[in-house]
This record gives C-alpha cells, structure tokens and sequence, in this order.
C-alpha cells in the first residue's frame, strides 16, 4: 500500500465515505472534510505515518487535497 492509498483509506474512515474526490479536488469544499474531522485525520496519519504533526501545522490549507496531504508527510519524514 503506498502513501496515497494509505490517505484515502484514513481519509474514508474519517469522513465515513466510500467514494473520495480527485488528488487535487478540496477536501473541504466537497465535504468530506471539516474543521471537527481535521483533528481526527492528524491523529490517524500520525499513527500510520509514525510522525509527529505540530500544532502550529493544523492549518486546513495544508491538509487541502490528497496530494497536498502526500507531500507534506513527505516533508516530515
């Protein structure tokens, strides 16, 4: 599994959605996700992932897209 599926299958379990939008398609705007489900994600790719995601990082222009989620855990490998 790699890291984008990883993404999807948090990203599924937190929304409680079995579809997911396009790589670069906003989270938010389509609603999958929102400011009370944001946390829940964190927690989740923090566990799966094995890092540590900063407070002063809980800003949903981060967490925007699929693809934006894939390059910042890349980041913080």
């Amino acid at each position: 599994m790699d890291n984008s599926e990883k993404i999807i299958a948090i990203l599924k379990n937190v929304s409680k959605k079995n579809s997911v939008p396009a790589s670069d398609e906003s989270l938010f705007d389509s609603g999958f996700l929102d400011s009370f489900a944001l946390p829940d994600m964190v927690s989740e790719l923090e566990r799966e992932f094995q890092i540590k995601i900063p407070d002063s990082d809980l800003n949903p222009r981060k967490f925007e897209t699929i693809s934006r989620i894939e390059s910042y855990i890349e980041s913080r490998k």
